[in-house]
C-alpha cells in the first residue's frame, strides 16, 4: 500500500494529462522536461559530454541549446503518451502519420518476419501504438521498469493498441516464435551493453558496445530488418513514423564476422539519425559506459 501512495501523483499526473488536450498535455510536459533539464545536474552532465565526443568542433552553446531541445522532446512525448488511451484508427492521425509505409509493406510481403530497427528518437512509444492500431502490432523487447507500480502502468499504456511486451528474461524463445509467424519485434539499438551481450563497433568515431541480438536473430530467420524512427515535425505539429528500406543482411559464411558487420551497419544507420535529429536522440544515456578492455572511462 505505502508504494502505491507513494507513486499516486505519478497515476494523477498521468491522468490529468490524459483528460487534457494536445495543446496543453505538451505544453505541461515540456515545461516539465525543461525543468528537468535545470534541476538534474547529473543527466546535464551525461548530456553535455555525449554531445562532446560526438560533435567536438561544434561550441558547447550550441551543444547546450540541444540538449535542452532533447529534454523538450522527452517532456513532449511524455503529454502524448499520456493521452494514448484518447486515439483509435480514426484520430490517430492527428498525432502520428506514415512516411515510408511502403518500405514496411515490402518488408512484410516476404512472409519470414520483421526486426523493427528503431531507437530513442521523438515520440518512440507513439510509433508502436500507432502501427499497432493500423493492424500492425509489434512484439516489444523491453527492460522491466525498477518499481513494479510503474512498470505495470507504463505497460498498460504500451499494450493498449494491441502490442505485446516480450520480458528480456525470456526473450530468445519469443522473438523466434514471432519471427517465424511472420511477425514484427521491435528492438531499441541503441544502449550501452556489456560485454557479455554486445560487441564494441563505432558509433561517432568511438567504439561502443552494441547489442548482437538484432543481428544474429537476422542471420538466424532471415528476417527483414527495417530501420524505423518516429520524428516530431514542427511545421506539421504531428510525428512521422519513418520507415527505411530493408538492411541487406550481410553473409559471408563466417558467423561471428557477419555478427559484427551487421551490428556495425545498424549503429551507423542510428547515427546517421542522431547527426540529422540531435534534439530528438536520447543523449542523457551513458552510450559509452562500457570500454574496450584497457580503456580508461569516458564520464
Amino acid at each position: 500500500m505505502r508504494y502505491r501512495l507513494e507513486y499516486a501523483p505519478v497515476w494523477l499526473l498521468v491522468r490529468v494529462l490524459a483528460l487534457a488536450p494536445a495543446s496543453v498535455a505538451r505544453a505541461f510536459g515540456i515545461l516539465l522536461g525543461r525543468t528537468v533539464y535545470l534541476l538534474h545536474g547529473r543527466l546535464r552532465r551525461v548530456g553535455l559530454r555525449n554531445l562532446q565526443l560526438a560533435f567536438p568542433q561544434i561550441p558547447a552553446s550550441k551543444r547546450r541549446r540541444i540538449l535542452l531541445g532533447v529534454f523538450t522532446s522527452l517532456g513532449r512525448q511524455l503529454g502524448d503518451f499520456c493521452r494514448l488511451p484518447r486515439y483509435r484508427q480514426e484520430n490517430i492521425s492527428q498525432l502520428a502519420i506514415y512516411d515510408g509505409f511502403e518500405n514496411f509493406e515490402r518488408a512484410h510481403a516476404r512472409g519470414k518476419g520483421i526486426l523493427f530497427l528503431t531507437a530513442h528518437f521523438g515520440g518512440w512509444e507513439i510509433s508502436s501504438f500507432m502501427h499497432a492500431l493500423y493492424g500492425h502490432p509489434l512484439h516489444i523487447l523491453v527492460r522491466p521498469l525498477d518499481n513494479p507500480y510503474l512498470d505495470r502502468l507504463v505497460n498498460s499504456y504500451r499494450t493498449l493498441s494491441g502490442n505485446r511486451t516480450i520480458p528480456k528474461q525470456d526473450f530468445a524463445r519469443s522473438m523466434l516464435a514471432a519471427l517465424h509467424a511472420g511477425e514484427t519485434v521491435g528492438i531499441l539499438m541503441d544502449q550501452n551493453m556489456t560485454p557479455e551481450q554486445g560487441v564494441f563497433v563505432d558509433f561517432f568515431g568511438i567504439p561502443a558496445c552494441t547489442s548482437t541480438l538484432m543481428a544474429r536473430m537476422a542471420l538466424r530467420t532471415d528476417a527483414a530488418v527495417v530501420p524505423g524512427f518516429c520524428l516530431w515535425d514542427p511545421a506539421l505539429r504531428r510525428y512521422r513514423v519513418r520507415f527505411e528500406p530493408a538492411m541487406e543482411t550481410i553473409r559471408t559464411g563466417n558467423e561471428e564476422a557477419d555478427i559484427v558487420s551487421n551490428t556495425a551497419a545498424y549503429a551507423r544507420m542510428i547515427e546517421d539519425y542522431a547527426r540529422r535529429y540531435p534534439e530528438q536522440w536520447l543523449w542523457v544515456h551513458r552510450r559509452w559506459k562500457t570500454r574496450p578492455p584497457g580503456e580508461a572511462s569516458l564520464y
